[in-house]
């Protein structure tokens, strides 16, 4: 018989163990209810969480100057969605068809290998990526008009698993329509993104959708890995060369501001943007004056607008001549290298490839740092 010290410590023992059973339970009750989020780097605009039987995502900045947030459910086949009434839109995975509405969002598809998936697009001349554009040739992709006016008959009758739409200010009765014929539309803001490697990380977002988020997870550490090693390798170059970028349009010369995706490829690629300082992530609206003023000897002029040729930059205004950067012919410009049918591929493959435009940036900058390197969006101009 034990004895009543014997007892004392078997009760002692019990109350222990029960009260970290409780305590698991309850931490996997608390896992269970909250989710597990999925790491998300650089981006601001979106998060991810995984539940039993589906996902949720949730949009934090669906268009510049809103404080308004979308809730979007991922539901495995077969599986329950608690409080379904929550959520802005509803989708069953891992999506077999879907529609995108941007360019930016092929790349994504392509290196996830769901091209397949892709079934409409509006405005299909704007879509540069030769794998798609063979799609396109053999009718497997739907023709849906323009962004702002999307076909929505033809879309309806295409039903989607999904439809993959963004948006400047909210206002699109077009996605109002496919949502009242229960297709679900989710926004994408990947374009809301001021990080190059926050824009690439929405490849995790279309990961999401397949199912296929250790794919998205590997495809995206690899960009971030070529992007950091490139910065650290510009990081060393002895000189840093001045930079100017943009043209005019109506005398008004548009150029990045000092916080927005394109100053900050330039600062990685170890160059000195002339407007670094000024705030904002858009573009600054400047008068020709004002740029000749600080940019006339800057030593290397990027993205010079649609011109493709210095006698194009020098028909387009005298005043371009003036500035070294043309007298030393060290303009560069993304928008000469163009898909089948007149699309910029920089516009649908840079916001995916950062790691491959800051390669670019430094072939021009410090030539010397990759010798054979060739370029991927940029031409010089002749």
């Amino acid at each position: 018989m034990p004895s009543f010290k014997n007892l004392i410590v078997l009760f002692f023992f019990t109350l222990v163990f029960i009260s970290c059973k409780n305590e698991t339970k309850e931490s996997i009750e608390s896992v269970s209810v909250e989710g597990k989020k999925l790491e998300v780097k650089y981006a601001k605009g979106f998060e991810i969480k995984a539940f039993e039987g589906y996902k949720t995502i949730t949009l934090k900045n669906p268009w510049p100057g809103t404080d308004k947030t979308f809730t979007y459910a991922l539901v495995e086949r077969n599986a329950t969605l608690p409080n379904q009434e929550n959520y802005d839109a509803v989708v069953e995975i891992p999506i077999k068809q879907i529609v995108v509405t941007s360019t930016t969002h092929i790349p994504s598809l392509e290196m996830l290998g769901e091209t397949n998936s892709l079934i409409g697009f509006p405005n299909l001349n704007y879509i540069s990526s030769e794998e798609t554009r063979k799609r396109i040739s053999n009718n497997e992709i739907k023709e849906l008009g323009k962004n702002e006016d999307i076909n929505t008959e033809i879309l309806i009758d295409l039903s989607p698993d999904a439809v993959i739409g963004f948006a400047v200010d909210g206002n699109n009765s077009a996605f109002s329509t496919i949502q009242n014929a229960r297709i679900p539309v989710l926004y994408n803001s990947d374009w809301t993104e001021v990080s190059p490697l926050g824009k690439a990380e929405w490849i995790k977002f279309f990961g999401a959708l397949y199912n296929k988020e250790k794919e998205a997870d590997s495809i995206f550490n690899k960009i971030e890995s070529e992007y950091i090693s490139a910065k650290n390798l510009a990081s060393e170059a002895k000189n840093k060369p001045t930079v100017i970028s943009g043209a005019m349009y109506k005398d008004v010369w548009y150029m990045p501001q000092g916080n927005s995706w394109g100053a900050q490829f330039i600062q990685d690629a170890n160059g000195d943007y002339l407007w670094r300082d000024s705030e904002g992530t858009g573009s600054l609206s400047l008068s020709l004056e004002s740029v000749l003023d600080r940019g006339i000897e800057a030593d290397f002029w990027i993205g010079p607008a649609q011109f493709n040729s210095l006698e194009e930059l020098k028909e387009g205004s005298k005043a371009y001549a003036q500035f070294k950067a043309y007298k030393t012919g060290e303009v560069y410009s993304y928008s000469m290298k163009k898909g089948e049918k007149g699309g910029v591929i920089y516009y649908e493959l840079a916001p995916n490839r950062p790691d491959l435009v800051l390669k670019d940036l430094i072939k021009i900058l410090h030539p010397e740092m990759l010798p054979n390197h060739k370029f991927h969006f940029f031409d010089k101009l002749n």
